[in-house]
């Protein structure tokens, strides 16, 4: 049963708010009564941390996973948020790359195992690692959009070439059908005139790809992932958890809209 929606959330830069998108968006999703799984593609395993998986259940992770030592429904870990579900990582996975250099199947290899879910979820959030490696192109692969978090700092609009040529390379050898779900601002300061700089560049290079929601730069989204809560959880009233929100009101619009991305 293959879900409808699987969004790989992707930026090679590292420090841009990609894991916690990942985890507060699902969450937002969940709370609207949508099912949601999280596969966690990034050896550091931070998705899985923040939403409250510990080391010690991670022994059948996505590593083993891709490895064929387990299947893909003894890889899902049900999370103590409703609706939401995990696929974790470990450090393990960060052996992947070498292991499958030369396998003929390696950029299809996790396309080939979500086919083998029998839960019908939703959507399906791919947190994918800060690089372009096979991790990445795996998850680009498997994915019908892209979901790219963009800091809103000097830097922000470096490297964003090199991934859509990315992007581009996996819909011409890989995946026609993968398009851009949309940008997303993070870390957005307003007492900064930087940040209002940045957004007003971006917006005017990228147009209607960016939605309309801003992640603020908020202490309470920092503290939430040592709690091993999205931020949802830990502080449902704060700044973070209110533009989470809001952003997937945004998502769920676009769904609405015959699931166009944009």
């Amino acid at each position: 049963m293959i879900p409808q929606q699987i969004i790989a959330v992707s930026n090679q830069k590292g420090g841009v708010g990609k894991t916690t998108t990942t985890v507060n968006l699902s969450t937002a999703l969940a709370a609207t009564g949508r099912s949601v799984l999280v596969i966690d593609a990034d050896p550091q395993g931070n998705a899985s941390t923040g939403l409250g998986i510990d080391k010690k259940q991670r022994d059948d992770d996505l590593y083993q996973l891709i490895s064929g030592t387990i299947t893909i429904d003894q890889a899902i870990i049900s999370t103590n948020i409703k609706g939401v579900d995990v696929i974790p990582a470990s450090t393990d996975l960060s052996a992947v790359e070498l292991e499958l250099a030369s396998k003929k199947d390696r950029n299809n290899r996790l396309k080939a195992l979500i086919k083998n879910i029998k839960t019908d979820y939703d959507y399906v959030f791919i947190d994918c690692p800060p690089s372009l490696g096979l991790l990445t192109v795996n998850a680009l692969a498997a994915a019908n959009s892209i979901l790219i978090p963009l800091q809103c700092e000097y830097y922000a609009l470096e490297g964003l070439s090199q991934l859509m040529d990315t992007v581009e390379m996996v819909r011409e050898g890989l995946n026609p059908r993968l398009t851009i779900k949309g940008l997303v601002l993070t870390m957005y300061d307003s007492r900064n005139n930087l940040s209002s700089m940045v957004a007003k560049d971006v917006r005017e290079h990228l147009g209607s790809l960016v939605y309309k929601t801003v992640i603020p730069r908020n202490v309470r989204v920092s503290e939430a992932p040592s709690y091993g809560v999205p931020v949802l959880l830990y502080d449902i009233n704060c700044a973070g958890s209110e533009a989470y929100i809001a952003l997937a009101g945004e998502v769920i619009k676009q769904e609405k809209n015959n699931g166009k991305t944009r």
